[in-house]
C-alpha cells in the first residue's frame, strides 16, 4: 500500500473526502515527525510507539576496497509494534 492508497482507505473508512483524509494523514505524520525531532516519543496504545535512538560512531570497512572508514554518530528513528498490532498481524494463530 502506498500513500495514495492509504489516503483512499482512510477516506472510505472515516467517510471523509479524499482531500480531508489527505490533510488528516499529513497532520498526523507531521505531528509524529515534530515530536521525534524534539527527542520525544509517540505512543499509540495498541498500535505501537515511535522514538529516537542515539547511534554511536563506528568503524566500517568497504568490502570492495578493504578501506576502513568511520561512520559518524547519528540520531535515528525507530518503531516498536504494540501487542495488539503483533497479534493482528500474526496469521499463524
Amino acid at each position: 500500500m502506498n500513500k495514495s492508497q492509504l489516503v483512499s482507505a482512510i477516506a472510505t473508512k472515516a467517510e471523509l473526502s479524499v482531500t480531508k483524509a489527505e490533510q488528516a494523514l499529513a497532520a498526523a505524520l507531521d505531528s509524529i515527525v515534530d515530536t521525534l525531532t524534539k527527542g520525544e516519543s509517540v505512543s499509540l496504545v495498541g498500535f505501537g510507539s515511535f522514538g529516537v535512538r542515539q547511534r554511536a560512531s563506528r568503524k566500517v570497512r568497504n568490502p570492495r576496497t578493504g578501506l576502513e572508514m568511520t561512520v559518524k554518530a547519528a540520531v535515528v528513528p525507530f518503531f516498536k509494534a504494540g501487542k495488539n498490532l503483533k497479534e493482528e498481524v500474526d496469521t499463524e494463530k
